[in-house]
């Protein structure tokens, strides 16, 4: 009776694994995405812009890749490529209390590294909504 048990534990337990995969496979890049905003807070340029005006204690936290963070970004931001977050963010802002500000160049990237930021610990963490291009479009000062 336990054998058999544990025949049907095992195939219920291999068949929901099949269905999960299948899900997970069937995600596109947007929908990621979508699901990222879903589960993390959210500022506005004009939030971080006041935040910064008022020379409030905030981490800019850029996830482009180098070559694009050279060719610009917010004043005072550290870069931290969306790729290599998880491994080098805790030698770069190791107080896990920080108000972080999150952003990238288009706003694809930024919402899932913020949720990796809160999966991580970083309760404090948020997506600029927009990126850099609408910190551009606001008219809103970068440095190179």
């Amino acid at each position: 009776m336990i054998k058999k048990l544990a025949i049907v534990m095992a195939a219920v337990i291999f068949v929901i694994g099949i269905v999960c995969a299948g899900e997970a496979a069937d995600k596109t890049p947007e929908l990621l995405v979508k699901e990222a905003k879903a589960a993390i807070k959210e500022v506005t340029i004009n939030d971080v812009k006041n935040m910064l005006d008022a020379k409030e204690n905030v981490v800019l936290l850029d996830v482009t890749d180098k070559n694009e963070f050279e060719l610009g970004h917010l004043p005072g931001a550290i870069n931290i490529s969306r790729g290599t977050l998880e491994f080098k963010v805790a030698t770069l802002i190791p107080d896990k209390n920080s108000k972080i500000i999150v952003y990238c160049g288009t706003d694809r990237r930024s919402p899932l590294a913020t949720m990796t930021m809160n999966d991580l610990g970083y309760k404090n963490a948020v997506n600029m909504a927009g990126g850099l291009k609408a910190w551009k479009e606001a008219g809103y000062p970068i440095v190179k």
